[in-house]
């Protein structure tokens, strides 16, 4: 079934889910014990379908980025002259001579590949595979989409308004009132980020072999799921400061025992209405289930399923963005582009040449440095959940 169906198909159960509650719960609110199992396995299907829906669209998103062309088409007629030839890494030949040194355990390595050794033995990233590899981090991960990004070559300061001067009303002929602005400063770092991949050599030599797209989805997922951990859970050792930390992290708006209807407008309110207007949710898909029950006092449904392929479902009128690594006793609300994320410098490969021999195998290795940091906590409000 394609994306548009399963919507479909989930929109469709989920209404039959509002009108059996509706017409099956007393005038307590409360359903029998046999509705109650009925109402569940109606939820379980919804969970299924909005799974469904997340793998089916990954999926099509993965196929379209490795359908993409290798090489560039020629635009310019041969012999003309007119086109731009391309130097460095982005050059047709250090990509060729990237791959063919993967191809031979880093036995064929061609003088272009010189620009990116370093003292490790590791090999810059074509700028292609750079871009690509950039691509599949942002699929992965939301934080990259929702956040700011920021290239760095060394460390990035950013400046912080802390207290701003306020207006005073004078009389005709009095003395000026001056009022002393701060600021402070936010430093984004680096923090070496690294994923390690095993390649069998019959692969290696195998030209058939998509070894380029292999290794970029493999990198590109892996780092996803690193860096997206971080940016949401991180302590800011030897890593970044997670949206969700105690310090550093979102303002705490109030905890409580069990989410209500009132408690999820409250958070919303408690948001300033400035950062309001590019504001969503972002929580673990187990919250969720815990959500679509609630009502407003006009009994309208809170939680609003998306009808439209690669929209995000909302939240009173909000979108709500899903991860596994969010925590689930906390929600968040507010504006993500106050998050930054400074990458440093550009990723690189190395390759392994010894420590798997003895297998047959050959690894490789992708490392890359970034930071994250929020920098006005009140940009983000935390609903925690339990005791």
């Amino acid at each position: 079934m394609t994306v548009t169906e399963l919507m479909e198909k989930r929109r469709k159960v989920w209404e039959t889910a509002k009108s059996f509650v509706d017409t099956h719960q007393n005038e307590n609110g409360v359903l029998s014990a046999e509705d109650t199992e009925t109402y569940g396995r109606m939820e379980t299907e919804i969970q299924e379908l909005t799974d469904a829906i997340n793998r089916q669209s990954k999926m099509e998103c993965l196929d379209k980025e490795l359908s993409k062309p290798v090489n560039e088409p020629i635009r310019e007629q041969p012999g003309s002259g007119t086109a731009e030839k391309k130097t460095g890494r982005a050059s047709a030949e250090y990509k060729d001579a990237m791959l063919t040194a993967f191809r031979t355990n880093f036995r064929q390595i061609s003088n272009v590949l010189q620009e990116g050794i370093d003292s490790n033995g590791g090999y810059l990233v074509p700028d292609e595979y750079d871009s690509r590899l950039i691509d599949a981090l942002n699929e992965e991960n939301i934080m990259r989409r929702l956040g700011t990004i920021i290239k760095t070559s060394g460390e990035h300061k950013i400046n912080i308004a802390g207290t701003k001067p306020a207006a005073a009303w004078i009389d005709e002929g009095e003395a000026l009132t001056f009022s002393d602005a701060t600021f402070s400063q936010l430093s984004l770092d680096a923090h070496k980020l690294h994923v390690a991949v095993k390649v069998t050599e019959e692969l290696l030599y195998d030209s058939a072999f998509d070894l380029e797209s292999y290794i970029l989805t493999q990198f590109g997922r892996a780092l996803a799921n690193a860096e997206e951990d971080a940016f949401l859970n991180g302590d800011g050792t030897n890593k970044p400061l997670g949206l969700f930390a105690e310090t550093g992290g979102g303002a705490v708006s109030k905890t409580v025992a069990a989410v209500g209807a009132d408690d999820v407008i409250d958070l919303i309110y408690s948001l300033g209405r400035p950062y309001r207007k590019s504001a969503s949710f972002i929580m673990n898909d187990k919250t969720i289930a815990g959500l679509r029950l609630l009502k407003d006092n006009n009994g309208q449904y809170l939680w609003q399923p998306s009808y439209q392929a690669g929209e995000p479902d909302r939240l009173l009128g909000y979108n709500i963005h899903t991860s596994a690594y969010a925590p689930t006793d906390k929600i968040a609300f507010g504006d993500y582009s106050y998050y930054n994320i400074g990458d440093r410098g550009t990723r690189s490969f190395a390759e392994l040449r010894e420590l798997f021999a003895g297998n047959g195998m050959v690894g490789f290795v992708a490392k890359e440095r970034v930071d994250g940091k929020l920098l006005l906590p009140e940009a983000v409000r935390i609903l925690k959940i339990g005791e």
